[in-house]
Parts: C-alpha cells; sequence; structure tokens
C-alpha cells in the first residue's frame, strides 16, 4: 500500500497502527455506503432496460476502489520517496504483523474492481489482471512523481494484481458474470 511502518509487537500493534493511520478514511467510506446505495437504485431507475446488476457493479467498482486508492495517494509527511524495482525485497524485510498488513491491504486495492468487472462487462482473468496492473503501475508511479514519502514498489504491483485476479475468479466462479 505504499506506507511502510517500523515494526510492532504483534498484530494488535498493527491494527491499532492500521486505525490510527487510516480510521478517518474507514468511517467515511462506511458513512458513504447509503450513498452508494441511492446511487444504485438511481442508475437502475434511469436505465430500466439495463439488468440492476450492471448498476451494482459500476457503483461497487468505484465505492470498493476509491477510498483504498485515497490511502495509498495520501501524503506521508516527512518520509523520503523511494523506489524499490526489487521483487519481494520489500516483502522480505516487513515484520510479520506488518506483513500481514501490507499484502491483506494491497490484496484488497483493486478487489473490488476485479470482482466486479467481470459482472458489468464480461471480462476475464487476463483482462482484470491487465486492468490492474495498468491501475498499480499508474499509483505507483503517482506516489513517486507526485513525492508524497512512500514506497513506489514493484511487489505493490503484484500483490494488487493478485488480489483482482483472485476477486476474478471469486466473480466468475458464482455466475453472476456476463457471459462472453
Amino acid at each position: 500500500m505504499g506506507r511502510r511502518r517500523r515494526a510492532r509487537t504483534g498484530s494488535v500493534g498493527a491494527v491499532s497502527g492500521v486505525w490510527q493511520s487510516w480510521g478517518g478514511v474507514l468511517l467515511v467510506s462506511a458513512a458513504g455506503l447509503p450513498l452508494a446505495g441511492l446511487m444504485v437504485w438511481a442508475l437502475a431507475r434511469a436505465w430500466p432496460l439495463r439488468p440492476v446488476r450492471y448498476a451494482v457493479a459500476e457503483v461497487a467498482m468505484v465505492a470498493g476502489t476509491v477510498p483504498w486508492l485515497w490511502m495509498i495517494l495520501t501524503p506521508s509527511p516527512g518520509t523520503p520517496r523511494r523506489l524499490s524495482l526489487v521483487p519481494l525485497r520489500d516483502l522480505t524485510q516487513l515484520a510479520p504483523a506488518d506483513l500481514v498488513v501490507q499484502i491483506g491491504g494491497n490484496l484488497l486495492v483493486f478487489a473490488a474492481l476485479g470482482f466486479f468487472l467481470p459482472i458489468r462487462f464480461a471480462a476475464r482473468v487476463p483482462t482484470v489482471l491487465a486492468v490492474a496492473v495498468a491501475g498499480s503501475v499508474t499509483v505507483e508511479t503517482l506516489q513517486y512523481v507526485l513525492d508524497l514519502g512512500r514506497v513506489s514498489s514493484v511487489d505493490d504491483v503484484f500483490v494488487n494484481a493478485a488480489g483482482a485476479g483472485l476477486a476474478a475468479v471469486c466473480s466468475l466462479s458464482t455466475g453472476l458474470a456476463r457471459r462472453v
């Protein structure tokens, strides 16, 4: 997710750190859920001949991805930007609790997009992976170019794409995905 912290003791410290850093984003996102429901209703009503699942998928792709983008594009003052292009270097240097937070968070960045893209656009896993890689490379590039005080890492690109791909596999297994 671009933010690297010092090792904490245990998973409770990691969860506490996540809440301390991102509690506001999480609360605003939760408060926005009724608005997302209203958007689904408005889209479904505006285009009554389209399946409602299209409206759900369109809103969910945005509502499920924007909070993560907000988090990873939030500046980290006082921290120098860093570029990490060696695969797995960053992940192998993290404490176990931080590793869980990093991998878990990065898996979720494009998971909503990965899950709902096949439902809305009949995308298959390779297409979802390509979209996720493109999105993740864009985000990592922005983190570096905008000097947000974050680590722009190839590991984040891999894990972001993996999360979207796994979500697409889940979506395709539900039978809700559009047929190609």
